[in-house]
């Protein structure tokens, strides 16, 4: 993850050594085999073709699912701390150690559509999913377990995109973190190709993001901007992946203006 790596509570990446709040001897397993699969990590370096080379668009190959998914894992454990109820593997019968396990496998795929468009590449992500899901699932599972987890997997891939509705809490954990990846140098490479649209612009006034326990929900997230223009991100970009996340209780969001240079329009907005 991308917090400070001043916060002890806030680590960067997830860590198989930390103490966590779900069990996670099989998530580790997973996360081995997958990090060392080439169909996989060739799809993580391809899908960025369309988004970056052709499109110019913001990094979504390696390092945006690293940043998904390390973020995702920690709004999890979060909100498992919480005590907050995950229902997708649950309603599937599989059991609680199932739960990060899709939070890893959706974050890990949910955009491998961008090797076929940047455009509708939520359901482009689904036929491509589910070819890898197939070939990987087996080796962890039987085959009705492999059926359950592959369409819990696949239902968190399609929600990350607004305009489908969450209908597990592992789907909106997906919808939320995906939105988090923000800071300025996430959209260094439109900026540099000249873009200086509103998206562009309020990325490059993110400074920062952190996760951590809050006092009213189980999770806040901090966000520091350099100055106004970050509103557009926080208030516009993250307020709509929020939205209907079924996350919208368990998560409060804080973004302060940490520009002390000149008079501030906007110091702090809360969601």
């Amino acid at each position: 993850m991308s917090d400070s790596a001043a916060d002890e509570y806030s680590p960067r990446v997830y860590s198989p050594d930390d103490d966590h709040n779900f069990p996670d001897e099989k998530l580790n397993t997973v996360l081995d085999f997958i990090k060392a699969d080439e169909e996989i990590t060739t799809y993580l370096e391809a899908q960025n073709v369309n988004a970056v080379d052709r499109m110019q668009y913001n990094d979504h190959g390696t390092k945006h699912i690293e940043i998904v998914r390390n973020r995702a894992l920690r709004l999890y454990n979060l909100l498992k701390a919480g005590d907050v109820d995950f229902n997708g593997a649950r309603q599937q019968g599989l059991v609680e150690e199932d739960e990060s396990v899709i939070i890893a496998l959706a974050a890990t795929l949910h955009d491998v559509g961008h090797v076929v468009h940047r455009d509708s590449h939520a359901y482009y992500s689904i036929p491509l999913a589910a070819d890898i899901l197939d070939r990987v699932l087996p080796e962890f599972y039987d085959v009705a377990e492999t059926v359950r987890m592959k369409g819990e997997v696949l239902h968190a891939i399609l929600c990350h995109h607004t305009a489908e509705t969450p209908l597990t809490t592992e789907a909106g954990v997906i919808r939320v973190a995906d939105a988090l990846d923000m800071e300025s140098g996430r959209s260094r490479i439109p900026y540099e190709y000249g873009g200086r649209g509103i998206n562009t612009l309020s990325s490059q006034a993110i400074k920062s993001v952190s996760l951590q326990s809050g006092d009213t929900t189980p999770v806040m997230v901090e966000i520091a901007m350099t100055n106004a223009a970050g509103v557009y991100q926080v208030d516009n970009l993250l307020k709509a992946k929020l939205e209907d996340s079924g996350l919208e209780e368990e998560i409060r969001i804080v973004a302060l203006n940490t520009n002390e240079n000149h008079e501030q329009l906007v110091e702090r907005i809360e969601l």
